[in-house]
């Protein structure tokens, strides 16, 4: 019997410029068309079914990783999947909110 898996790959790929910006996206679309739904940004996972399915895609992973930048893989059994937290807080924007200078009154 096949056990399912959790495949999650985290990533950051460097996007100063247009064609960093051209080889993250490429590498995103690759994980969507593969299977991978996004977690968060820069965290996509799929579902594998068994070992042999998670080799298989680890694979190609490789196979279309972008030349810069950092990818990681973590696989899970779908027990520890579903012993994920998911803690949800308010959004602050900092870096927009805050000012640049100090104003007094």
């Amino acid at each position: 019997m096949n056990k399912f898996m959790r495949m999650m790959v985290f990533f950051d790929l460097p996007v100063k410029t247009k064609r960093q910006r051209r080889v993250a996206t490429r590498f995103r679309n690759f994980l969507l068309k593969d299977g991978y739904f996004m977690v968060q940004y820069s965290v996509y996972c799929r579902v594998c079914n068994g070992l042999d399915a998670v080799e298989k895609h680890k694979q190609r992973l490789n196979e279309n990783k972008p030349e810069n930048g950092c990818v990681r893989l973590l696989v899970l059994t779908e027990k520890q999947f579903e012993r994920m937290d998911i803690i949800i807080g308010n959004y602050v924007k900092y870096e927009e909110d805050t000012p640049s200078e100090l104003s007094v009154f």
